[in-house]
């Protein structure tokens, strides 16, 4: 599915070809980006400039849907956002639509736990524009190591952190929604049994 979605590169790398102006000002935005704290703060912008050398520039059409919930397959790749929206959507059990869980706009990663440890995905990712994009797969990420392996250190740790707050965040959500059901509960037992 990886190599069915995405379209051609957007920019060849820096120095070849009639357009190198500008393939070079997208890696350095996407190095910008990395660096961003909807991305991966710890890097430096020449660290987060030698990851986007082994990052692969993709068009993804609107309406394409690059992830899908539950799909073990194709978990080797994770995405930066460069421009455009996603909608990460789920399947619940208690709805015939997909619930839209959030929109990720330009510096979000998307994917980077699939790319880790290759489960499943959780959700399905879905351009809500035409997307411009810098793909990570996990070959890239392994040759990373191999090549910078103190870049390839901090790229892990900001996922890392990322994934830490992002867990954070939904334990409190969590204990919220235990809460309000708690609440709930105590509301219609002080009803039926006045």
């Amino acid at each position: 599915m990886f190599k069915t979605i995405f379209k051609k590169p957007f920019f060849q790398p820096a120095g070849s070809g009639p357009s190198a102006g500008a393939a070079s000002e997208s890696a350095d935005q996407a190095a910008e980006l990395l660096m961003t704290p909807a991305a991966l703060m710890p890097l430096t912008l020449e660290e987060a400039r030698v990851v986007v050398r082994y990052m692969q520039p993709q068009l993804v059409a609107k309406g394409t849907i690059f992830m899908r919930q539950g799909d073990g397959r194709d978990t080797g790749f994770m995405l930066l956002l460069l421009s455009g929206e996603v909608t990460v959507e789920m399947l619940v059990p208690s709805r015939i639509e997909p619930l839209v869980i959030t929109l990720l706009g330009p510096g979000s990663l998307i994917g980077e736990l699939g790319l880790l440890d290759g489960q499943p995905r959780h959700a399905t990712c879905v351009a809500v524009t035409p997307l411009r994009c810098a793909v990570l797969t996990r070959e890239a990420l392994e040759q990373l190591m191999q090549d910078n392996a103190p870049v390839a250190a901090k790229l892990l740790l900001g996922i890392s952190v990322r994934s830490g707050a992002r867990l954070r965040e939904l334990t409190d959500k969590l204990k919220m929604y235990a809460q309000l059901t708690q609440a709930m509960e105590q509301e219609i037992g002080s009803r039926v049994n006045p």
